[in-house]
C-alpha cells in the first residue's frame, strides 16, 4: 500500500483484519460464556477509533470500552451500536450526554450519582451503571472498606441501575502473582457484597489483556481487551506463559526526501550533536517529534531502509529526521523507511521503540500524532 498522493511520505498502515483476528483470539482464551469488550479508548491506542470500532463491531465484538464519554459519542456518531462503556465515569456536566447517547458509565463518587439520578429522572428513563471497586489500584473506584455504606447509599436513587461491577488489576503482567490474587478475591468479596445488600448486577468485570491472558478465574462474564488487542504483547502479557498468536494492527513508514555525501567530521542536526566518522551517506525523513517519533530516539534509533537498519544520526526534530544509510549503498531518494513494523524479514516493534525511549509500547502507539494519516486495510 502507498502513501496518500496528496500528503507528505509519512502514514501509517492499519490491518483491521489483525485487529479483528486479534480481537477473536482473546475472545477464544475466555472461560464459559464470558463476552469481550474491545477497549478504544484514546483513539483505538492510536489506531483510529471509529475505523477500528467498526470492524470490529462487524466482527462480532460484544462491547467497546472508551475512556470519556466524548469517546463514546464519537462512536455513537459514527453509527455504533453496540454497548459503550466509559471506564472513566464521567463530568458533573455530562448526565444529560450519557442519557442523549445511550452511553453506560462507571460510577464511584455519590456526588455523580446524585447527578445521573437527577438527569434520569428528567427524562422519565432508568440508566444502567456499573459500579467501580478500587481494589488495589489505588486511582478511581470506591475503596473497599467504603463500599458498604456507599451501596446502602445507592438505593434511595429510582432512576438508577446498578447492571455491573467492576476493579482494574494493578500488577496483572507481572511475574509475581499474590497482589492479583489478592486483588481478585477483594472482588469477589466486593461482588458478595453489593448482593448481600439487595442489588442483582448483570456483569462482573476485572480483567485487562494482562487478567485475560494470566488468570481465567478473573474472566468473570465480561473482560476488557485493549493493547493486545492491538498486537501489543511484550509488555502487557506476563512473561509467565505463552503468548497468544497477535499480529501488530500498525505499521508507521515514511521515504527518503533527500540523499547526500557528506566528509568525515561532518556535525549533523541541531546541537551538531553527532559529528561523522567517515564519508557518509547520510538520508533526511520527513517525520519528527511532532508526529510521534521521539526526541529520545535521537542518536540512539533506527529505521528500516532497504531490508537493512539505518541508525538515526543527531538530533530529532519537529519534522525532520536524519539517518545514515552509508552501509546500504542502493538507498535512493523515494525509497521507503519503516519506523515500525517489518522490512525485508527485519523487524522494529512498538516494544524495541518503546526499550529506547524508556517506556512502554501503549505510549508509542498512542503517540503517533494526528497529522500522520491511517490508511486503513484489511489485510
Amino acid at each position: 500500500m502507498s502513501e496518500p498522493s496528496l500528503h507528505r511520505p509519512t502514514w501509517a498502515e492499519i490491518s483491521l483484519s489483525a485487529l479483528t483476528e486479534n480481537y477473536r483470539t482473546l475472545k477464544r482464551q475466555l472461560t464459559g460464556d464470558a463476552q469481550l469488550m474491545a477497549v478504544v479508548k484514546a483513539n483505538a491506542y492510536g489506531h483510529g477509533a471509529v475505523r477500528c470500532a467498526q470492524a470490529l463491531e462487524d466482527a462480532g465484538a460484544d462491547w467497546f470500552g472508551v475512556a470519556l464519554v466524548e469517546e463514546g459519542i464519537e462512536l455513537r456518531r459514527a453509527g455504533i451500536e453496540r454497548p459503550v462503556f466509559c471506564l472513566g465515569g464521567f463530568w458533573r456536566t455530562q448526565g444529560e450526554l450519557i442519557l442523549a447517547h445511550n452511553l453506560i458509565p462507571a460510577l464511584f463518587r455519590m456526588d455523580l450519582a446524585e447527578e445521573l439520578n437527577a438527569r434520569a429522572a428528567d427524562a422519565g428513563r432508568i440508566v444502567n451503571f456499573h459500579l467501580k471497586v478500587d481494589t488495589g489500584m489505588g486511582r478511581l473506584g470506591v475503596p473497599v472498606s467504603e463500599l458498604a455504606e456507599f451501596v446502602r447509599a445507592l438505593k434511595r436513587f429510582d432512576h438508577l441501575k446498578l447492571d455491573g461491577v467492576m476493579t482494574h488489576f494493578a500488577d496483572a503482567d507481572g511475574i509475581e502473582t499474590a497482589y492479583t490474587e489478592l486483588q481478585i478475591r477483594r472482588f469477589e468479596d466486593a461482588v458478595s457484597t453489593v448482593r448481600e445488600l439487595g442489588f442483582d448486577p448483570t456483569w462482573r468485570h476485572a480483567a485487562n489483556s494482562a487478567g485475560l491472558h494470566a488468570y481465567s478465574q478473573s474472566h468473570g462474564n465480561l473482560a476488557r481487551a485493549g493493547a493486545a488487542m492491538y498486537g501489543l504483547t511484550l509488555d502487557v502479557l506476563s512473561p509467565r506463559l505463552a503468548t497468544p498468536p497477535l499480529r501488530p494492527v500498525m505499521v508507521w513508514k515514511s521515504r527518503i526526501v533527500m540523499l547526500k555525501t557528506v566528509p568525515a567530521g561532518t556535525p549533523l542536526g541541531y546541537g551538531c550533536s553527532f559529528i561523522t566518522a567517515r564519508e557518509s551517506r547520510i538520508a533526511t525523513l520527513p517525520v519528527g517529534y511532532a508526529d510521534g517519533f521521539r526526541r529520545v530516539l535521537s542518536n540512539r534509533g533506527r529505521v528500516l531502509v532497504r531490508g537493512q537498519f539505518a541508525p538515526v544520526v543527531g538530533i530529532v526534530s519537529m519534522d525532520l529526521t536524519i539517518v545514515d544509510v552509508t552501509d546500504i549503498p542502493t538507498a535512493e531518494p523515494g525509497d521507503e523507511a519503516v519506523l515500525l513494523g517489518t522490512q525485508g524479514g527485519l523487524a522494529i516493534s512498538a516494544e524495541d521503540l518503546a526499550k529506547q525511549a524508556d517506556t512502554i509500547s501503549y505510549e508509542v502507539v498512542t503517540g503517533v500524532s494526528s497529522r500522520v494519516p491511517r490508511l486503513y486495510q484489511n489485510r
